[in-house]
């Protein structure tokens, strides 16, 4: 499979130079959006690829087309470069067509609500011509590299398309993982008042086919107290390491400005406060972003082939008893999809597969079979029928990378087989009800090589 990673290399000897530049792209780029919409009723049979050179000869002269039907365009976009040109026209398509889809979509809504009778208040979409988008410079035609740091790209200035020399912030291309990758064409995106190339990075990269009885699972237990809780587990159920990630000290400093824009709201209403979002927004990347790096590198540390998660795509709203609404906010600021997608990404880069389970009883089981576990206030600890005390979410990786292993095991042998095993093991017939306890049993059921 191909991956991709863009890294972001800073313009450190121009500036204002950009700002015309990216201002007539995007003043094309509206106009080829109301050339769009009003030349092209039907979008949905067209691709891109077609509607390229109808858009041009609409709107481009050339010795073949003389007198296109808009020829302002060339008056007012003079010298106009074709890759910009081309560029700007499929990003309009996709632009018209997505707000065409869009109101085929309210108008559905609409026609749906006034045949049931209700009032129907949501506005329809516009079609937006204005947009602050980032043009790609193509390599030989926008774009030339002279060296690591330096190169030539061609930008408008002083009512002229010119080439001007850049040099960009050195990048350790063997620290950032992308060494002997493929470079793609840069974009020149701003922020703030500061320029930078982003270029991505393409690589194909094999994953791995170890075989089930060989494999090491990380299984990753994603929670609210601690950021994730991981454990290695091998193919016959033995653990062979275990961490907990977590940042108490932004979880702290991220709760204190969530205290303190709630009282702002409760003074003021409903305000925007852009500066606190900013900061509350700031921890939690920080927080994905460090959680992620940590499950990689434990897992790369222990030599494992799988890194398994909970499905928890949909999760039910919690309502109805004393602390609900309080943990829906928490729950409201929980960036589990975004660390599942980070880890994900990392993990392909490196050869890693990725998998889920359900994650029914995962933690409401204790992992050695003794049955249903009764949590602390704190919702740390779990407590088991036999009396033990253990980490909950510990426990809980256990049978998500036990739930795993049964799963693989599963699809690896026949039905007839596995029903006789289900016979031995009868926590096997129930998903929901599997841990690592079961998958130990079900080792032994197989008859696997036993360690020497």
């Amino acid at each position: 499979m191909k991956v991709a990673k863009s890294l972001q290399h800073k313009i450190i000897n121009q500036t204002d130079i950009f700002n015309a530049t990216l201002d007539i792209y995007n003043d094309a780029l509206a106009y080829v959006i109301e050339v769009i919409n009003k030349e092209f009723n039907d979008t949905e049979r067209l691709t891109t690829k077609s509607i390229v050179p109808a858009v041009e000869k609409l709107i481009h002269a050339t010795k073949s087309n003389p007198l296109p039907k808009y020829k302002e365009f060339n008056e007012r976009f003079y010298k106009f470069p074709s890759y910009f040109r081309r560029s700007a026209i499929a990003s309009a398509f996709g632009k018209v067509k997505s707000f065409r889809s869009n109101y085929q979509n309210w108008e559905k809504e609409q026609k749906y609500a006034l045949s049931e009778g209700k009032k129907f208040r949501k506005q329809p979409p516009r079609l937006q011509a204005e947009h602050k988008e980032f043009p790609v410079f193509y390599r030989g035609n926008m774009f030339n590299r002279t060296s690591d740091t330096t190169a030539q790209i061609k930008v408008f200035h002083q009512n002229d398309w010119v080439w001007t020399d850049i040099e960009c912030k050195g990048q350790n291309l063997y620290k950032r993982g992308v060494w002997e990758w493929k470079e793609n064409n840069p974009k020149l995106i701003k922020r703030g008042k500061k320029f930078f190339l982003s270029i991505s990075y393409e690589h194909k990269v094999t994953l791995n086919k170890t075989p089930i009885n060989k494999q090491k699972v990380c299984a990753v237990d994603l929670g609210l107290t601690n950021s994730a809780v991981c454990s290695v587990i091998d193919a016959k159920g033995t653990v062979l390491g275990r961490t907990f990630i977590n940042q108490p000290k932004e979880k702290d400093r991220m709760q204190t400005l969530t205290n303190k824009l709630r009282k702002a709201q409760r003074a003021s209403g409903r305000i925007q406060a852009p500066n606190f979002w900013r900061q509350i927004n700031g921890y939690q990347q920080h927080i994905v972003r460090h959680t992620s790096h940590e499950i990689i590198k434990f897992a790369a540390k222990h030599g494992c082939d799988v890194i398994v998660f909970e499905y928890l795509g949909r999760m039910k709203t919690s309502k109805g008893f004393y602390g609900a609404r309080k943990l829906r906010f928490k729950l409201h600021g929980w960036r589990k999809t975004g660390i599942q997608n980070k880890v994900e990404e990392m993990a392909h880069c490196l050869g890693m597969r990725i998998s889920r389970v359900n994650p029914l009883n995962t933690s409401a089981l204790a992992f050695d079979g003794s049955g249903k576990v009764e949590r602390n206030p704190k919702k740390d600890l779990a407590t088991f029928s036999t009396g033990k005390v253990y980490h909950a979410d510990l426990s809980a990786s256990y049978n998500i990378g036990a739930r795993c292993f049964i799963r693989a095991f599963q699809k690896s042998i026949s039905e007839t087989k596995w029903l006789s095993l289900q016979a031995k093991v009868p926590d096997l017939a129930i998903r929901t009800s599997q841990t690592l306890s079961s998958f130990i049993s079900l080792h032994h059921a197989l008859e696997l090589p036993q360690e020497a």
